[in-house]
C-alpha cells in the first residue's frame, strides 16, 4: 500500500459512515423491470420467492417519466408458488410469472363506481372453458358449448365470492397452448391461497377496477424479489 492510503481510505470510510447523512432512495420497482408494457399503469404482483404463496400487489401510474405508487395491498398466489409462465403446466396450483395484457374485467357484483374497462357481467351461463379439447379453451363462454366440458370448465357465478369482481390476466390468451393453463385472473380473496390466480381483498379490488384505465394500457407484472423468476427480469 502506498504511503497516505490508509488515511485517504480512513477518510472516505468516515464519509459513508458519517451520521445525518440522507439515504439514497430506491427507484420505483417499475423503473427496474426490463418491460412494463409500454403504458403508463402497472401492476405488480410480487412474492418474496417462489415457494410463497403470499406477497405484496402494487398499481403505479407514470407521470412525467416517473413512476408513482397509486395503491398497494397483501396478494395472494397459487397454493404451489409462483413458477415461470412459459414452462407452467395446467392443474399445478402455481401462479405463472411474466408481464400480461389485462383484455377486461368481469364480475358477479355490479362494476364499482368509476370503473372504465371493460366489465362484463356474470350470468347463469356464464363459463370459463379450460377443456384443452375444446375449441374455446381458455375463453368466456356463453354458454358453455357442446365440445367444452362442465368438469373441465368453471361455472362462474358458483365463485360468489371471488368472482364479485375480477380482471382477466391474459396469461395463454392470445394463441392459448393446450396443457398451459386456462382462467388465470385477479380475483378477490377466497379461503386460503390460490389454483394459480392472483387474489387481493375485495376493497382493494374495487380500487384497482376504478383505478384502471384502458387508454393508459395497463398491464400486470407478476414475480418474485430473486431468483428465475425474478419480477425484475419482466
Amino acid at each position: 500500500m502506498r504511503p497516505g492510503a490508509a488515511v485517504v481510505l480512513a477518510s472516505a470510510s468516515l464519509l459513508v459512515l458519517a451520521p445525518g447523512a440522507p439515504p439514497t432512495a430506491a427507484p420505483p420497482l417499475p423503473a427496474l423491470l426490463a418491460d412494463t408494457g409500454g403504458g403508463s399503469q402497472l401492476i405488480t404482483a410480487q412474492a418474496p420467492h417462489a415457494k410463497a404463496t403470499s406477497g405484496t400487489l402494487t398499481w403505479w401510474n407514470l407521470r412525467d417519466g416517473t413512476w408513482t405508487k397509486a395503491g398497494s395491498t397483501p396478494a395472494r398466489f397459487g397454493a404451489n408458488g409462483l413458477v415461470e409462465g412459459g414452462s407452467r403446466r395446467q392443474g399445478t396450483n402455481t401462479t405463472p410469472a411474466g408481464l400480461y395484457d389485462l383484455p377486461y374485467a368481469f364480475g358477479i357484483k355490479a362494476a364499482p363506481s368509476g370503473t372504465k374497462v371493460t366489465y362484463r357481467p356474470v350470468r347463469q351461463n356464464s363459463w370459463w372453458c379450460q377443456d384443452n379439447d375444446s375449441r374455446s379453451y381458455n375463453r368466456w363462454t356463453e354458454p358453455r358449448p357442446a365440445d367444452c366440458r362442465a368438469t373441465e370448465s368453471e361455472h362462474l357465478i358458483a365463485y360468489t365470492q371471488q368472482y364479485a369482481h375480477a380482471y382477466v390476466i391474459a396469461f395463454n390468451y392470445a394463441k392459448p397452448v393446450r396443457e398451459r393453463g386456462a382462467g388465470i385472473f385477479l380475483h378477490v380473496n377466497g379461503r386460503a391461497a390460490t389454483a394459480g390466480c392472483v387474489s387481493v381483498s375485495a376493497e382493494a379490488m374495487r380500487a384497482i377496477l376504478a383505478w384502471a384505465d384502458p387508454d393508459r394500457r395497463p398491464h400486470i407484472a407478476i414475480g418474485t424479489a430473486s431468483g428465475p423468476t425474478a419480477i425484475v427480469r419482466q
